[in-house]
């Protein structure tokens, strides 16, 4: 494996420099870690492919752009979810250090495509709302599903490359520079341009959620006014209100969930992390599992369409179910067992 630069408070490692960044030294953190990966990271797949069979299967649901990037940030969460557990289970918990460089930095890569893409796609979906509520009467022209699918495209791309940067030639190891204390072969310039890009993701987020929330403030207070003109105007805007909030909410898991992995990254650019500090970045990491797990039930307790596309599904499932007991053959042996026990009670007679 190539040598290269490690943290000062990896300097005790001798041999493979991977092991240097496997902080669990018990077995009982490894199966803590082990079960919260598993237990995340299959919730965490098992919703997110609910909600985008239900937007699909749905072509009332599936038409909106609205939904369209809450089904990227469903993809984008089942694929950071697998590819997270995969990768860090394998690393942290069962220790494998035998691959080389670039299969790390594949790996990684594909995480921080994945979660980029799950923040984008967040970003997206609050400038869609900011669209249908400030002008309403040009949203349909404006986000059309050509243009929604154009900024998915451009959204994805954008995340893979800046993610590939590592891969293509950005690495410690290549420019032989200091090695983040947190990623193997990592660069620390990288990293701290990585954190930029989440923060100004987010920072993006919360300024169109604000813009989003206050003129829906001012739009239901100008419609309760004027109720009985715009019966159907107030219930579109209190649509938009009811999506807005459950974004918000979205919004607000999101940022507790990913602070304490945020600030760890930003403190190991500026100062040692002990190795204490660095087994509670291996546990914080595992709350990006849990904010990917808890989106879609938001959605479903919040989003009225999905919920009632859901209802539908279980309905047809429960007809599929019941469909056996109510089919010919089932009905022909109930009636000849109706018959012959008549027969018996006449001969008994």
């Amino acid at each position: 494996m190539d040598s290269c630069r490690i943290p000062a408070n990896a300097s005790k490692c001798s041999g493979n420099t991977m092991e240097c960044f496997m902080v669990l030294s018990t077995q009982a953190q490894k199966i803590s870690i082990g079960i919260l990966c598993g237990l995340f990271g299959t919730m965490c797949v098992f919703e997110n492919s609910l909600v985008l069979y239900l937007i699909f299967s749905s072509p009332g649901i599936r038409k909106k752009p609205s939904y369209l990037f809450i089904g990227s940030l469903a993809l984008a969460d089942i694929l950071a979810s697998v590819i997270f557990v995969c990768s860090f289970v394998n690393f942290h918990v069962f220790n494998e250090a035998g691959f080389s460089k670039e299969v790390f930095l594949l790996q990684l890569g594909g995480v921080n495509t994945s979660f980029s893409a799950s923040l984008s796609s967040l970003l997206l979906t609050a400038l869609d709302r900011y669209l249908s509520i400030s002008r309403p009467s040009e949203y349909k022209l404006l986000m059309t599903r050509k243009r929604a699918w154009t900024a998915l495209a451009v959204l994805w791309l954008t995340c893979a490359i800046i993610a590939g940067l590592p891969l293509l030639g950005w690495n410690c190891c290549t420019l032989d520079s200091a090695c983040s204390e947190l990623f193997p072969f990592v660069d620390d310039n990288y990293l701290s341009g990585w954190i930029c890009f989440v923060v100004v993701l987010l920072g993006c987020i919360v300024c169109a959620y604000a813009h989003v929330l206050w003129r829906a403030r001012q739009h239901v207070a100008y419609m309760e006014k004027h109720q009985a003109q715009a019966e159907r105007q107030t219930s579109r805007m209190r649509m938009d209100v009811m999506l807005a909030k459950t974004l918000a909410m979205v919004l607000a898991v999101l940022m507790l969930c990913w602070s304490p992995v945020l600030v760890l990254m930003i403190y190991s650019i500026f100062g040692r992390l002990s190795d204490r500090l660095r087994k509670v970045f291996a546990f914080c990491s595992t709350l990006c599992l849990l904010n990917s797990m808890v989106n879609p039930i938001i959605y479903a307790l919040r989003s009225k369409e999905l919920f009632s596309s859901l209802r539908r599904v279980l309905s047809h499932f429960r007809r599929q179910l019941k469909a056996p007991e109510e089919s010919p053959e089932a009905e022909s042996t109930h009636k000849s067992s109706v018959i012959e026990t008549v027969c018996e009670d006449t001969h008994a007679m």
